[in-house]
Parts: C-alpha cells; structure tokens; sequence
C-alpha cells in the first residue's frame, strides 16, 4: 500500500504519483487524519519516509518536536529555557523554508504556459479520427481564452501527431511549462478519454485522470477536463475571467460532434472538404439553431475560399456576412464572429470603417485570439497605409501561432509594403523552410525574389510548382510577370493563356491577368482587367495601395481613379 504525504490519500503499489496533487507515492497506509499541520522541515535520511514538525499554541502549553509527544507545561515564572526560544523557533523557521523551497510538490509551482497535444485516437477507426483532433482543438481554444497564460495553437503541436517524443524536449521546442497528453478510444457509443498533465520543468506528473463515458456526456466531458485544467494549474481568475473555459456554446452533444467533424474538414482546406465542413456546421445549426460559434465558423470557411480560390467573391462573401452577423445576434461577445465580420466589410464592402470597429471588438473580447490580430493588421492596417501598425498587429498574431505559414508569409509581404526589402527575403525564407511543400510558403517565396528582381529564381521556382500544379494561379501570375520582366513576351502571354482556359472550369480574380499585363506594359489591357477584377469584386483589390505588383499602374489617373472607388486612402 502506498499514500500521499499530502492529502493522505491511499493508492495501491503499482501507482507513482498522486491523481489529486501530483506528489510522489510514499510505501505505507495513512494513519487517520493528521491535524493542519505547517512544514517546516524535513528530518528524513536518504531513502526514509519525510517527517513533518508541527507546533500547536494554546493559553496552557506548547507542543514542540521533542521527538517523544509529551506536552511542556507553560511555566509560571520566567524560565531560562525561554531566552533559547527564540534561537530555536528561528532554526524552526530556516529549516521550514527550506523544506517547503526544495521539498514541495511541483504541481505548487505556477504555470504560466501549457501545450496541449493532439490526442492519440486508441479506437482502430480512421473515422474517429475527428474526435481526437477535435477535443483537442477544443481544449486548446478555451484554454487560450484564459489571461496570462500562454498555450501553444494548434498550427504548433500538429507536428507531433503520431509521435513519440519526450516531453522536455516538446517543452524546449514550445516553450513551455507544462505539456498535456490524452487518449481517446471509441467502441460504439462508448467513450474512454485519458488524460495526463506533467510539469516539464521537473518532469513529474500534476494530474492524470480516465473518464469513462458514453459519446452523449462528450461535450460536458470537455467542459470538465478543461475545468479541471485549470484548478490543477493553480491559476488566480477573477469570476469573469472564467468564462471562457465554462461557457456552453451547445447544449446539444450530436451537434458538438457535427461542430468537431466540420473543423476537421475545414483543416485540411481542401475546396470538397472546406464544402463538406459547411455542410457539418449546417447540419449542427439545424439541430441547434443558437449554436453561435458554428455560424461564426461558416463565416470563416466561406470567407477564406476566394482566396484559394475555391469560390468567387460574390458567391461567398455574402454567405460568410449573413452567417458572422446571424452568429452576433446570438452572442455579441463571440470575438470570431467579429473577426469574420470585419473580414467581409473590409475584403468585400470596401467598409474601412466598420471593419475597424469589428476588428477592435475581437481584440476587446479575445486578446489571444490570433486571427483577429492578424486580420487586423493584414486586411485593414496595411492597406489603409498604417504600415507599422499592421507589421506589430502580424507579429502579434503570429507570436500566438507561431508556425502559421499565413501569417508568417504575410509578416513577409507586410516587409515589402514597407520597402524593407532585404527584411521581407528573410522572413520569406524563413517560412518556407517552415514547410516547403505549402502553396503560401512557396508563393511568398517567388514574390520576394519579384520584388528583390531575381527573375531567373522567381522562373525556375514557379515552373517547378506548375510541374507539380498546372493549374496553381500563384505560380501563373508570377511566372507570367517574371518572364515579362526578362523579356519572355511570349511565355508571359502563354500564362494567360493559360487563366483563360482555367477561367472555364473555377474562379480566376482577374488582377492577377492584369498584374502580368502590367509587367508587359500593356497598360489598356490591364486596366481593362481591372475594370473586370472590380465589377467582381475581386479579393486582393483590397490591398491595391500597396501591393507591389500594382506598382506599374500607381501613376496612371484611371488607378487613382479605382483606388477612390475603393474607399481607399490614396
């Protein structure tokens, strides 16, 4: 039998720690309920059992560790044995805090950074798959809602899926202090979900726990665990910094799981899983028409397909409005919600005002929420010529998602808006190493050696990706531009060639066709293409002031012209 020198809780042999407290298991049962006691030191030789030294006061005597229990009655005159008294209870003290500064339990420590892995799926099924991931993303999104502690997203602890790596090491890499790991393993409507939280400042283990349920308590489980993540991290809230972690956005567990399997979808931004995870989040709306944050996130997913682009703008921003706008009816304090709304009024409407006002509203809400400072500077702070306010609000975003290839490509271009030039090279390379293989790392790469005019690299980078992706509209624009540059009229015209014929099958935003022509000195046919690009309400006009592909046209009256009509500061 083993028991906690803390809380006296009695384990069998085979445990090591304590579920409660997280403090090592000591061999021996409990001896009933000791009294409060203050430790202050520790008389144990190596390899014995801690003691503790208790003094209790009372108006008739005083219990000191004479090692034998007896009671020292409170002598009525003055005793020379008082005069050691007070050598005695400073020795008493010293050896107190020494044994509190190196013999307390870790998880008394303050934590003020956690990572939470995705979880292992122990059920056999691919299927479940959206279930480990997604508990997961949920315990991360409510954790990053809590002030003062900082949790690595999502975008960061992916690349340990399916891993075995040692817990200090994933700490290093992260930076933080606590790392937490779970299990999660269905077999029909049963549901078994371990989770295991450890200090990996010292190693040891702050709280382990196994939930048997059935899929039915799935969303009051995740609410639990959550919960109980914080009490275990020691964290000081005020009442109403708890929300985040309490707040129920369904009371329907059948269209939680919907929710999850929609973000699962979304994840992988493929055009049939970002319309499949629509039609997730629809069907969970049906079952809960007050689920707010499954609007917000159809607000997300249409807002985000023109830039691939899967949709055309006039197909999906209107979708994504009515649904940010639907999900604020239902709860004005939704920061995504806001974030999506501003998206559309400024990509979309051309609304810099009150996409602004969106923008401050999400920050307001959320402080940790990502998107909103990144958007807001990457959608609104730059085009509107606020260049160093948009490259801080980037940066801020990509400190909470530090391995987002968006936002660190974008740091890059946001670089180039502001003409430092060799700054925006090194960030450019620098997120392409992230993942060479991603589109954005790739595009953000051949616009760097554009603007730096290393066309021979920017040619032979993006006839790579053609070979891979014929149809990759990046690569078409920059090839097109960079063989114009080196006077390849003839290969720049057979990349828009090539649009037209993509032209018939998807959405082409016509300012890229433009942006070539642009760099052939076809001045008329460009602005021709940019008559077009703003009938459609193209999705990178936003950004015109300041996009160095548009910079050929910045004197010509008809780009002033579309730059007013943008709503734009000229």
């Amino acid at each position: 039998m083993k028991r906690c020198p803390e809380c006296r809780r009695e384990y069998d042999s085979s445990m090591m720690f304590c579920l409660d407290d997280g403090a090592e298991l000591l061999y021996g049962p409990a001896s009933g309920v000791e009294p409060a006691t203050a430790i202050l030191h520790s008389t144990a030789a190596s390899g014995e059992e801690p003691t503790r030294s208790q003094i209790h006061t009372t108006d008739r005597a005083a219990v000191l560790p004479t090692g034998t229990g007896e009671i020292v009655p409170t002598p009525r005159g003055i005793d020379k044995r008082l005069l050691a008294a007070p050598f005695l209870l400073a020795i008493i003290i010293l050896g107190g805090f020494f044994s509190y500064r190196y013999f307390k339990p870790s998880s008394s420590q303050q934590i003020n950074s956690i990572a939470v892995l995705p979880f292992e799926n122990r059920s056999g099924n691919a299927d479940s798959e959206y279930l480990s991931d997604g508990l997961s993303d949920s315990l991360i999104y409510r954790l990053t809602q809590l002030p003062n502690l900082k949790v690595s997203p999502t975008s960061s602890v992916l690349r340990y899926k399916g891993k075995q790596t040692d817990v200090a090491e994933i700490a290093r890499e992260l930076e933080v202090d606590a790392v937490m790991s779970g299990k999660l393993a269905q077999r029909g409507d049963n549901l078994t979900i371990s989770v295991e939280l450890i200090d990996a400042r010292t190693k040891k283990l702050i709280w382990a726990e196994q939930y048997d349920r059935k899929m039915a308590d799935l969303l009051a489980t995740q609410r639990e665990i959550a919960t109980t993540i914080t009490e275990k991290l020691q964290l000081k809230l005020a009442g109403d910094e708890t929300r985040g972690i309490t707040k129920k956005y369904t009371g329907n567990n059948e269209a939680y799981q919907l929710y999850l399997r929609g973000r699962y979808s979304f994840g992988k931004r493929t055009k049939d899983e970002m319309l499949r995870a629509v039609g997730y989040f629809e069907q969970a709306i049906s079952l809960d028409p007050n689920f707010a944050l499954a609007y917000a996130r159809i607000a997300e997913t249409y807002g985000s397909m023109p830039a691939y682009p899967y949709l055309s703008p006039k197909e999906a921003f209107p979708k994504a409005k009515t649904a940010a706008l639907r999900a604020l009816e239902i709860d004005p304090t939704l920061s995504e919600a806001h974030t999506f709304l501003a998206y559309c009024l400024a990509i979309y409407d051309w609304n810099w005002a009150e996409a602004e006002r969106s923008f401050k509203r999400a920050i307001e809400l959320d402080p940790n929420n990502s998107a909103a400072h990144f958007r807001y500077g990457q959608i609104y702070l730059l085009p509107t010529g606020r260049l160093d306010e948009g490259i801080a609000e980037i940066k801020r975003g990509l400190e909470l998602e530090p391995l987002d290839i968006n936002m660190g490509g974008t740091l890059s271009s946001a670089y180039f808006f502001a003409g430092q030039n060799d700054r925006a090279l090194e960030q450019a390379r620098k997120t392409y190493d992230i993942e060479p293989g991603h589109p954005i790392g790739r595009w953000i790469l051949s616009q760097s050696y554009l603007v730096k005019e290393m066309y021979s690299e920017a040619i032979w980078h993006n006839e790579q990706s053609l070979q891979t992706d014929p149809s990759n509209q990046f690569a078409l624009r920059d090839a097109g531009i960079a063989y114009a540059k080196v006077g390849r009229r003839d290969k720049a015209e057979e990349m828009i060639n090539r649009f037209r014929e993509i032209e018939k099958a998807q959405y082409v935003p016509t300012s890229r066709i433009a942006c070539i022509y642009g760099a052939l000195g076809d001045m008329d046919k460009a602005f021709d293409e940019l008559g077009n690009a703003f009938e459609a309400r193209d999705w990178e006009l936003y950004r015109s002031n300041v996009e160095p592909y548009m910079a050929p046209f910045r004197d010509d009256p008809r780009f002033k012209d579309l730059i007013k009509r943008l709503n734009l500061p000229e």
